[in-house]
């Protein structure tokens, strides 16, 4: 019911109405009256005043709470506004993770990479570059420190009986930090018993710790300091938008590595925890994993945004509450207080995060993630030490240079990509744009996801993709050490720096660079470590003429190249000698129709108008192949409605599912990968059923003329663990398999008729009479084993001989020599194993803790030998991994045949013609085998080249 206006109340005296005005008698009882509450009112005041002030908490009642406990609760309160600063390494006598009766030790004859300009540099030329050099000096270890650094050192007073170390001028840095790390909290091989990444209960656990599911024992933390990695933040998993507490570790365990005990906490980086980290996570994982409709979020990422906000929030009350009741028991003493100090063990650690004690560290990939979670510290006034993943962080700079405290890091890996979403969009050149950006690169591993063991190999990458060498070598030693808060101790080679020690077999940032020993806090972890023979080589270079590959290629059908010094053709056409000089290759109709001096051609060439450029150092070499991949059967790993999908029930052929034109297959095309040989999945990545198909990845779709180079390559089948997915059991796979093959042996001898060409039975036919090569995948030794005999069974029976290609093959060198006697080629993938799967356990990780590895074994046995991508982003990198294994080869390959592995050798195993008789060629600026070398053409017989100038 609304007034009218007439009886709204009055707003002047006069206004008032006659019923409403006070009598003189009344107006002077109201004094009295009011006069009264007044003298209430201020009585009442008084006596609240009173008992707030010292004077009177001497009248009220002690407390009925424990006093000892509110004493605790108020030295908390000093410790809650205390906000740690980054401890101190210079002025130590002694590392606190020292342990008495180790000797100090003297480096002698080092090349060191300090770490930092010289002194005198101002801030903006380091960060340029400028100043930093490497140094040949001595390097002296006492007490678990870094003492001395220096040509001529003063050991005048220092103990007589140090162990002596001669580097004999290698190369010599701080240990590598891998900031992302889950090795001991997800040990492998993987079993689920040792699986304690995610605490899956809830969406929001800051209150998890890593440390509480650390083994030590995870022969994963052996392997990773095998490549030189001495300290690794190792972190709970992205599967919770918040994940809990993470810590810093070094990887030395127990008595062997120089500490008194087999310990988590023994472990610890810094055993004070100065810092504490935490772990956040933002975008696909929690939204996938948690959001279930109609019962809870977060289901999308704008619930995501609520769940770190109301977490957020939360956290902020408990501070405040906890403010609010040190604010009172410092003033009236806590023997007058009439509760405890509040806390909450849920929301402590997010709580220290709001008041600066706790380093966050969050997964976020994409443009609306990071902006959010950017919002969110501003909001919230918090800091982020670095973007995980943060694969768009290149994209978005000066978002990341609005985030509260400062901008993050971004914590990357080279080139891995595509294998979700958000990994779709990124760049391998990301760390260079945000160099130049002035925002700071570091990369990382994920381990398991890729190897820690080769965190250095991402820096490395990145080094070849444009980022200049002194921040290359920084995104793995100082910059991880400066985002963990510990950068006055890890990440240099200065005194007073904890003694974490490399010396390396070649330059950190070439091609399987590899530690010759490795101190951690002075001890040296290997008493007689695996040494690989290669030449003494300085440091490497940047090439400043040699400019980045451009994202797009042009394409032309004629083009001139000079300055040619290496070619890797094999046929006629080839004409140079060893006189050292450069020589020339003419293109004519996409195709080369010269390579050596070429007058005739070159001039004919320029009077047409040619373009003729101009090359440092130029490579030709056979293209690439990819072997084993899903290539051209899926687009986005993780996405569905991209991907062929997988079925452990029905054969099919891989032409079938071919879908070209993807990022993926541009990628392999722009790195020199012109061919892959793809087979439908059998349950998921790395497993296959069906038949190959051999494909042109520059091809546009696959009625192109030459896009399909061979509809059936090979029939596979996958034998290792996978495979109790159709059957039940591995031996119950195998035996399925025998049967398969000795029927079709039978329905080949009786000749009967083929009523469908391509199911099953009519491509095993092919299989028993010779025709097409099996393929199957596995790593185990026995498994492999099985194979053999399976082939011998069925090749008695049918009176043939079976060509028989192995994919995986992790274990594939303790049976390398019944492998050779058999004539079983081995298609490696990975190349370095890192024992993911138990039936890896037994690979052979690589010097310093092994006498070779897989591939060393088997070309050592006569095993014709390739190397396949278990991971499709890796398309980019396959010339260095034929460098990793020509380098570290000990010269048992040529560079030829380094690059046969990965090419002639698997076209030859299957019975292909190869990429040089198909006229598929690429040229290089710098050697395809190393770091730096970049693709200027790609050939494919198709009268037209595509250019990257």
């Amino acid at each position: 019911m609304e007034f009218e206006k007439s009886e709204l109340p009055p707003y002047t005296v006069a206004d008032t109405p006659q019923w409403r005005r006070r009598r003189p008698g009344l107006l002077r009882r109201s004094r009295a009256v009011k006069f009264v509450a007044l003298a209430c009112l201020g009585f009442i005041v008084y006596a609240q005043w009173t008992q707030l002030t010292p004077s009177s908490t001497s009248k009220r009642a002690p407390t009925s709470l424990s006093i000892e406990r509110l004493e605790a609760d108020l030295r908390t309160c000093s410790k809650l506004r205390t906000k740690p600063t980054d401890p101190i390494g210079l002025g130590r006598e002694r590392n606190a993770r020292y342990i008495d009766g180790h000797k100090p030790t003297l480096i002698k004859n080092a090349t060191v990479w300090v770490g930092e300009a010289v002194e005198g540099t101002s801030a903006e030329d380091s960060w340029a570059g400028k100043g930093f050099e490497w140094i040949n000096a001595d390097v002296y270890l006492e007490y678990g420190l870094i003492k001395q650094v220096s040509k001529d050192l003063d050991l005048s007073s220092v103990s007589s009986d140090y162990l002596v170390y001669d580097a004999k001028g290698r190369q010599l840095t701080s240990g590598i930090i891998d900031m992302h790390s889950h090795a001991g909290v997800g040990s492998l091989p993987e079993l689920v018993g040792n699986q304690d990444v995610n605490e899956m209960s809830s969406d929001t656990t800051p209150y998890v710790r890593s440390i509480d599911g650390l083994s030590p024992l995870d022969h994963q933390i052996q392997v990773i300091k095998s490549g030189g990695v001495t300290t690794s933040l190792i972190l709970p998993g992205s599967g919770n938008n918040i994940g809990g507490e993470a810590y810093v570790i070094k990887h030395a365990v127990g008595k062997p590595d120089g500490r008194e005990e087999i310990s988590a906490s023994d472990m610890l980086a810094d055993p004070d925890r100065t810092w504490r980290y935490m772990k956040m996570a933002c975008g696909e994982n929690a939204k996938r994993i948690y959001g279930k409709v109609g019962e809870h979020g977060p289901v999308s990422r704008l619930g995501e945004s609520y769940e770190f906000r109301h977490a957020f929030e939360t956290a902020a009350t408990l501070v405040r509450e906890q403010n609010d009741w040190c604010d009172t028991a410092e003033t009236s003493g806590v023997r007058h207080m009439d509760s405890y100090l509040p806390q909450d063990l849920k929301w402590e650690s997010l709580g220290a995060v709001l008041r600066g004690q706790v380093h966050v560290n969050t997964h976020c990939y994409t443009v609306p993630d990071l902006e959010a979670f950017v919002d969110h510290t501003n909001e919230f006034k918090f800091p982020v030490r670095a973007f995980h993943h943060a694969h768009q962080t290149y994209l978005v700079p000066e978002i990341l240079k609005r985030a509260w405290g400062g901008a993050p890091a971004s914590a990357l890996f080279a080139d891995n990509m595509w294998y979700k979403a958000e990994a779709y969009i990124g760049s391998e050149f990301a760390g260079k744009t945000l160099w130049e950006n002035g925002l700071t690169p570091i990369y990382v591993s994920d381990n398991p996801v890729l190897n820690a063991q080769h965190v250095v190999f991402e820096a490395a990458k990145s080094f070849g993709y444009g980022l200049p060498y002194h921040a290359a070598l920084a995104s793995v030693t100082t910059a991880p050490a400066e985002r963990l808060g510990l950068g006055e101790r890890l990440g240099k080679i200065k005194p007073g720096f904890d003694a974490d020690v490399v010396v390396w077999d070649s330059d950190p940032m070439s091609v399987g660079a590899t530690p010759v020993q490795v101190w951690i806090d002075g001890t040296a972890q290997y008493e007689d470590p695996v040494e690989l023979r290669k030449p003494l080589s300085g440091p490497i270079a940047t090439d400043k003429s040699i400019k980045s590959v451009p994202e797009e290629p042009i394409t032309a059908p004629n083009v001139v190249f000079t300055g040619i010094t290496t070619s890797f053709l094999s046929n006629d056409l080839s004409s140079l000698d060893d006189s050292g000089a450069n020589f020339t290759v003419v293109i004519s109709n996409g195709k080369i129709s010269c390579i050596g001096t070429c007058v005739r051609e070159f001039e004919a060439a320029a009077k047409s108008g040619t373009s003729v450029i101009n090359l440092n150092n130029g490579h030709v070499t056979p293209s690439f192949v990819a072997f084993g991949s899903l290539l051209g059967l899926n687009a986005i790993d993780a996405e569905r409605v991209t991907d062929n999908g997988a079925s452990t029930e029905h054969f099919s052929r891989g032409v079938d599912g071919l879908r070209l034109d993807t990022k993926k297959l541009h990628y392999a095309h722009k790195y020199g990968v012109t061919r892959a040989i793809s087979a439908p999945k059998f349950t998921g990545k790395m497993t296959h059923f069906g038949t190959s198909v051999g494909f042109n990845t520059g091809a546009l779709h696959s009625l192109e003329e030459g896009a399909v180079f061979a509809d059936d390559v090979a029939v596979h089948y996958t034998l290792d663990d996978a495979s109790k997915s159709g059957v039940g059991s591995i031996s119950a796979a195998l035996g399925q398999l025998r049967q398969k093959l000795l029927k079709a042996v039978e329905a080949e001898r009786e000749g009967e008729n083929v009523a469908d060409e391509y199911n099953e039975v009519a491509f095993l036919r092919k299989v028993v009479a010779g025709h097409i090569p099996l393929a199957l995948t596995v790593h185990d030794a026995d498994g492999i084993a099985d194979a053999l005999k399976l082939k011998s069974t069925v090749e008695e029976a049918s009176n043939s001989t079976l060509t028989v290609v192995i994919i995986g093959g992790a274990e594939s060198h303790l049976i390398a020599d019944e492998l050779a006697a058999a004539k079983v080629g081995v298609v490696l993938a990975p190349l370095q194993s890192y024992r993911v799967t138990w039936d890896q356990r037994r690979a052979l990780t690589g010097a310093p803790l092994t006498n070779g590895t897989a591939i060393d074994k088997l070309v050592d046995a006569g095993v014709l030998t390739a190397i396949g991508i278990e991971e499709d982003s890796l398309v980019s990198n396959m010339g260095l991994l034929a460098g990793i294994a020509y380098k570290n080869s000990g010269k048992r390959l040529s560079q030829k045949e380094a690059l046969d592995l990965v090419g002639g050798n698997v076209y030859k195993m299957l019975g292909l013609k190869g990429a040089e008789q198909m006229g598929d060629f690429v040229v290089f600026e710098g050697s395809p085998l190393e770091v730096g070398g970049r693709v200027r053409a790609v050939g494919r017989g198709k009268g037209q080249v595509s250019l990257f100038v």
